[in-house]
Formats: structure tokens, C-alpha cells, sequence
């Protein structure tokens, strides 16, 4: 979604141990901490040592973009609180309110954006110095940012509504969804689209620096 002609990016499966190394880490003009089905507060080894990978990053005034897990993982490692969503799961297209930013005046965004979501868990304190960019009904920071370099989205941008139903299915399949909730996220899913091309213009503008 977010490569451009003449970038090379490089994927590593955190969870599975695979990191960056030391010296490599000044190479890269910026990272994306993508969704996952773990939990952004758990305190596995490797979530860990991703926690001390981003506060590095963060030192390094690296440009970070964090997704969903992203987005919580790297709210906790600059010194803010995740935990259980109080509102429960919330699965589906969300409307999102866009604060008054001077980050949303430069791209000359519109007041709310649809985007797609699948989480049971949120950010429940900004980290010190951040700032919300956009809250919903039942999300109150589903966006922030730090500085210039630093950014979270609750949402999943990246997310077709093919994507969000094989999900949704597997959430049910392993008994983490009622069915009552997965058919009502289905149904839900026919009512609006998210705004894919305009998510896609914001996080390609905050990571090349154009904000």
C-alpha cells in the first residue's frame, strides 16, 4: 500500500524473533509496526525487546508509523498505558473525528474518515508530550502523534473489506467472537467504505516527511 517506485522494504517478523540488526538500523529511512493477534501489554520476550527496539528508534527520531497492535505497542513504549478496550471488540468500518491538526489542514483533509477496524484492546493514556489526532464512539485515541516522527492509527488503513471478513471468521472460528457479534460486523460491512486512497495519501505523507 505504501511502497513507491524505487524504495526497498525489508519485513521482519518480530514475533518470530527476527529484528533488524544493531548497525543496520540507521540504513532505513523509517518503519511500520504492523497489526497482530497478540497483546500490546503482554510481556513476551520478543514484545520486549520490541519495546526497547522503538524507544531506540524514538532517540533516533526515526520516522515510525504503528498499525492497530502497532499503534498500542508503540503508545506503551514512549510511556503511555494499553489495555482491554472498555467498549469490548470493535470490528467493522468506524468513523473517526480528525482533530483541528495543522497535520490534516496541510494535506487539507475532511473532519472524519471511515476505516476499517478489528480490536479488543486500545490506548488507554497518550504518551507524555503526544497528542490525539483523531477518537470515534468508542475509541478515544485512535490516532496520535509525537513530534514529527512518531504515529499511531488504531484503524487498519491497509485493510480491504475481503480482509476484514476472512478475519472475522477466524475470530469465530476460534471462539473469540460470539456469532451474534460476527454476523452483526458482516452486516455492518455493506453500510459505508473505508477511505482507503485518503488513509494512504496521510501515511505516505507523514513517512516521506511531506507533513
Amino acid at each position: 500500500m505504501l511502497k513507491e517506485e524505487g524504495e526497498r522494504w525489508d519485513v521482519f517478523k518480530v514475533a518470530r524473533g527476527e529484528f533488524p540488526e544493531e548497525d543496520e538500523i540507521g540504513e532505513y529511512d523509517g518503519f511500520v509496526i504492523t497489526g497482530s493477534c497478540n497483546d500490546a501489554h503482554g510481556n513476551d520476550l520478543w514484545i520486549c525487546r520490541l519495546l526497547m527496539l522503538l524507544k531506540k528508534l524514538d532517540s533516533m527520531k526515526k520516522k515510525v508509523l504503528g498499525i492497530c497492535f502497532g499503534h498500542q505497542i508503540l503508545g506503551r513504549a514512549l510511556g503511555g498505558k494499553v489495555g482491554r478496550a472498555s467498549a469490548g471488540w470493535d470490528i467493522g468500518i468506524t468513523k473517526v473525528h480528525l482533530t483541528p491538526s495543522q497535520v490534516f489542514t496541510t494535506l487539507k483533509m475532511p473532519t472524519s474518515l471511515s476505516v476499517i477496524e478489528c480490536h479488543r484492546d486500545e490506548l488507554w493514556e497518550l504518551p507524555p508530550k503526544a497528542e490525539v489526532l483523531a477518537w470515534s464512539d468508542k475509541t478515544g485515541i485512535e490516532m496520535f502523534r509525537c513530534s514529527d516522527h512518531i504515529m499511531g492509527i488504531q484503524g487498519h488503513p491497509e485493510y480491504t473489506k475481503d480482509i476484514l471478513l476472512h478475519l472475522i471468521d477466524r475470530l469465530f472460528n476460534r471462539d473469540l467472537i460470539e456469532e451474534s457479534l460476527a454476523e452483526e460486523a458482516k452486516t455492518k460491512l455493506e453500510e459505508r467504505e473505508p477511505d482507503r486512497e485518503v488513509w494512504k495519501k496521510l501515511c505516505t505523507s507523514f513517512l516521506k516527511g511531506r507533513l
